[in-house]
């Protein structure tokens, strides 16, 4: 067998040559992650780690984005106050400090708005702007939080996080009545301890309308908190898309292979092969799946098969989008994974928003193909 039919065998089956001459594969890595490591990796993700409210560009057409800002700024500025020794630093399992009580005005703000209209600029900015210590302050999407709370246990994660000034949280989900209640528990326990709120959602299943999430809903899910947020609108259409050029065409097999063996640092794997591998890798884990990645190349693109295969996927975009992993990509564009049902059913607003975030990555992957 020749060196280039072994080379092609070994893709097809979804693990890519594992030497300095060939790319990586995502397929083969099976990464553990440390709880250790799940606390300390709860700050913005590195697309937003330079996010700050002087780098949001509001839309001159929607007012609202420029109060957004406006209010926001405020509220980091009354949290920079240490309140009663917060300075104090503390271990990673313990308290620093005893729990200050919650003021009785709001201690937490709520972004209603669609994708792609910068709520999560937005809320990395807040934490920056946010005058305490890293270790004072957290940053995390609601599936990392419920991670936290699984590698940690209950107590333990109150614990953890009462001794913060701030915590965000990104992409609130409400999808699971279970998970909901589980950390809107959680959020009345750092309530209490005076821990200020801030925190993005998606849309409940059956929720269509105009692809976000309304405020109304939110605070009815999360039941006693809701005096506790002050709801901030924030209109827009996707800002990936304003202004900027269609995504690129999917591009052959053979220029993505190439691409792949020519970039340093980067993956390859067929797209049949990955979504299996997603399946038995914990979603908690995909982040670390992406360590060092330098581009994520795919063949064979084609439509997701099921709703737990297209969820998984929704997870993987967030993870790539967040380390501003480059996707190069072979077979049907990207605006065809999902069915018409998908996009029409529940889970619609992931499914758009995994769609944005995979075009614009898309389009940071043209310069990884030499003509």
């Amino acid at each position: 067998m020749s060196s280039s039919t072994e080379a092609a065998d070994i893709r097809h089956a979804g693990t890519a040559p594992l030497t300095d001459a060939g790319p990586l594969s995502l397929c083969a890595r099976e990464p553990h992650v440390p709880a250790e490591r799940l606390v300390a990796e709860m700050v913005p993700p590195p697309r937003f780690s330079s996010a700050r409210f002087e780098t949001y560009i509001p839309d001159p057409n929607q007012p609202s984005q420029t109060q957004a800002v406006q209010i926001l700024g405020s509220f980091a500025a009354g949290l920079g106050a240490p309140a009663d020794g917060a300075g104090k630093k503390r271990g990673l399992f313990g308290f620093g400090r005893k729990a200050a009580l919650a003021p009785s005005a709001p201690r937490g703000v709520y972004l209603d708005g669609g994708y792609g209209v910068g709520k999560t600029h937005l809320l990395a900015s807040l934490w920056h702007a946010t005058a305490a210590p890293a270790e004072q302050k957290a940053f995390g999407t609601f599936v990392e939080l419920t991670n936290l709370v699984g590698a940690l246990g209950f107590q333990q994660t109150v614990k953890t996080l009462s001794g913060h000034r701030l915590l965000c949280i990104d992409e609130f989900e409400l999808d699971d009545p279970g998970d909901t209640v589980l950390v809107s528990s959680l959020l009345g326990k750092l309530v209490d301890a005076g821990v200020a709120l801030a925190a993005t959602s998606n849309t409940l299943p059956g929720k269509l309308g105009e692809g976000r999430f309304a405020a109304a809903d939110f605070l009815r899910e999360i039941q006693g908190l809701s005096a506790h947020f002050r709801p901030l609108r924030i209109d827009g259409e996707d800002y990936r898309h304003r202004g900027l050029p269609e995504a690129p065409p999917p591009y052959s097999e053979e220029q993505v292979t190439k691409a792949a063996y020519a970039t340093e640092g980067a993956s390859l794997d067929d797209f049949p092969h990955l979504l299996e591998h997603l399946a038995r890798v914990h979603p908690s884990r995909y982040g670390a799946l992406t360590d060092h990645l330098t581009a994520v190349c795919l063949t064979e693109v084609g439509a997701i098969p099921d709703q737990s295969t297209a969820l998984r996927l929704v997870v993987l975009a967030d993870r790539l989008y967040d380390r501003e992993i480059p996707v190069l990509a072979s077979g049907e564009p990207f605006d065809q994974l999902f069915s018409e049902e998908m996009l029409n059913g529940g889970y619609r607003k992931k499914y758009f928003r995994a769609i944005s975030r995979l075009t614009a990555l898309a389009r940071d992957a043209k310069g990884l193909v030499r003509s």
